[in-house]
């Protein structure tokens, strides 16, 4: 009898333990959808902005105007490299992802300003093509975590 409650606890415990690794293992896939969400958010919220904010007077003129936008266009993997963008629209959204700006909403957890890019492709054929990425690594990944956006400008 004594045996048998044993092994009922036992069958009960295990049950509950695997329950909570259950739980646990939910809430990681809610907090990566959360920041996949975010950064989803923050590459929409640039493009946004360099859509209604570059000058169509020519062709000329909406190839200079996307230039500017251009941030640390070289590297890969999210180790980019080059020119940070002087353009307040895009250091001001690099600020928010990173979460060096008083009051925006919550950051991309781990992301620094290496870690983001905006690629402008003006050249011929590639009809004004920007590609918005963003990488953020959270305490629990291994390797960085990327989203990306393309987008045509006209």
């Amino acid at each position: 009898m004594l045996i048998e409650a044993l092994i009922g606890i036992l069958i009960f415990s295990v049950g509950i333990l695997a329950l909570i690794g259950m739980q646990a293992a939910a809430m990681r896939g809610v907090s990566d959808a959360r920041y996949r969400t975010e950064a989803a958010q923050f590459a929409n919220d640039l493009l946004t902005n360099v859509v209604l904010n570059v000058d169509r007077t020519s062709d000329a003129t909406i190839q200079t105007s996307l230039a500017a936008f251009a941030h640390q266009a070289s590297g890969t993997n999210c180790a980019f490299s080059g020119a940070a963008s002087a353009n307040a629209m895009v250091t001001g959204w690099v600020a928010n992802v990173t979460g060096t700006t008083a009051g925006a909403r919550p950051p991309l957890p781990g992301a620094t300003s290496a870690m983001q890019q905006v690629v402008v492709d003006t050249s011929s054929g590639s009809f004004n093509r920007i590609t918005i990425t963003l990488c953020w690594k959270s305490p629990e990944d291994a390797v960085a975590r990327r989203h990306s956006l393309t987008s045509f400008i006209n």
